[in-house]
């Protein structure tokens, strides 16, 4: 049975420190726009308070979630617990990013690992925080991260990185532009 909650609460953050995979879901305004719905790991998602969450995003063929959080902010965070006990987390919320050029950048950028290909952080202010059993998720055992993006990211080189993002992430597949349309 689902469960709503007024904030994300101690017990619920402890279980997201626990999750070694989470996914973020947004979409356009459009009704024929796409969905996008992106699996993320690799220790980048903080907690910033009872209604704040923020993650490290990293280079990637699309940007999808930048696009639609500057067209409308909607944006949905999933964690499932692949081991027992079964339990489901979803944090609805409003969000934005923020680049590397932006006044609050370092501040947020330190509360994450330094990662080769980092793009932006996503912040998301939380309206909505809901569990449900889980029963369904089928169990996983946890193997460790991949490191193949942050290995092509360091072969790429910061230049490289900067010139793919050029090429690959300014506008979403619906051509909605990303905020790394507006950098110089």
């Amino acid at each position: 049975m689902a469960k709503l909650f007024d904030c994300i609460t101690e017990e619920l953050q402890k279980f997201i420190t626990t999750q070694h995979l989470f996914f973020v879901a947004t979409a356009p305004l459009s009704s024929t726009g796409h969905i996008n719905l992106s699996p993320k790991g690799l220790d980048c998602f903080r907690i910033l308070s009872s209604h704040r969450v923020a993650y490290l995003d990293l280079t990637g063929s699309g940007n999808e979630a930048s696009a639609h959080l500057q067209e409308n902010g909607r944006i949905t965070f999933l964690f499932c617990a692949f081991a027992e006990p079964p339990s489901i987390l979803r944090l609805y919320g409003q969000g934005y990013t923020v680049l590397p050029n932006s006044a609050n950048w370092n501040s947020l950028h330190s509360l994450f690992p330094q990662i080769p290909g980092t793009r932006q952080i996503i912040v998301a202010d939380i309206e909505r925080v809901q569990t449900s059993c889980g029963l369904g998720v089928p169990l996983y055992e946890y193997q460790g991260q991949r490191q193949t993006l942050v290995n092509w990211a360091s072969k790429k080189g910061e230049q490289g990185v900067r010139d793919y993002q050029q090429q690959k992430n300014l506008v979403s597949i619906d051509g909605l532009p990303t905020p790394l349309s507006q950098l110089p």
